[in-house]
């Protein structure tokens, strides 16, 4: 390993403690969050995270799905964040230099969040391939806000999002057109998350 290498991974924090319980802990958090739209979940982790632009769900949800074959598009504030070194570090990731090509986003905030037309959604045999849409907002509250509808969901679920671009309700609805394509989206609030899958209808 060179000097210059070894130098770049001294500021590097450690993953989590235990591997194994620690990734299944935040895996299980972000599939209940996919599983039961707009619940409001709390991500809990021993993982080290540096100290940047990265909330801590976001950022541990991340660390236990990625692998060496994940491709990861950064927006503009998180790709010279030290979060990113320490993704590449622990996953083992590859970060994709546009986000039509990833299969993960991760998005510092709404208004870096690409336009969704133009994430990988998928085909109609294998929709499997649609992007998963990590993206940091301002605050969450699942007792205000949309009227959320659709599978995991009884009768209707409440969600307030802080920090979404004006358009992202028509947005999301127009991908919806597209079914079973599209993306499904993670949103981050400090160490709280709430899902929004694909298949979720929103009222405005």
């Amino acid at each position: 390993m060179s000097a210059a290498n070894t130098t770049s991974l001294l500021g590097i924090t450690p993953g989590f403690s235990d591997l194994a319980r620690g990734s299944q802990t935040v895996f299980r958090a972000a599939l209940d969050a996919l599983s039961r739209p707009g619940r409001i979940q709390t991500v809990r982790s021993d993982a080290q995270l540096p100290t940047g632009a990265a909330h801590p769900a976001a950022a541990n949800v991340l660390l236990a799905l990625l692998d060496q074959d994940c491709t990861l598009w950064l927006s503009p504030s998180l790709a010279s964040d030290p979060a990113a070194a320490y993704l590449r570090f622990h996953t083992g990731c590859r970060i994709v230099g546009v986000p039509e090509q990833a299969q993960f986003v991760w998005a510092a905030s709404g208004a870096e969040l690409p336009a969704l037309d133009i994430l990988a959604s998928g085909t109609e045999y294998e929709p499997e391939f649609g992007a998963t849409c990590l993206v940091q907002v301002d605050a969450l509250d699942d007792t205000a806000g949309w009227t959320l509808r659709g599978p995991g969901i009884r009768d209707t679920q409440r969600l307030a999002v802080q920090g979404l671009p004006s358009d992202f309700v028509a947005q999301w609805t127009a991908c919806q057109t597209h079914f079973p394509q599209g993306v499904d989206m993670l949103l981050s609030a400090c160490d709280r998350l709430a899902g929004l899958p694909r298949t979720t209808r929103i009222e405005d």
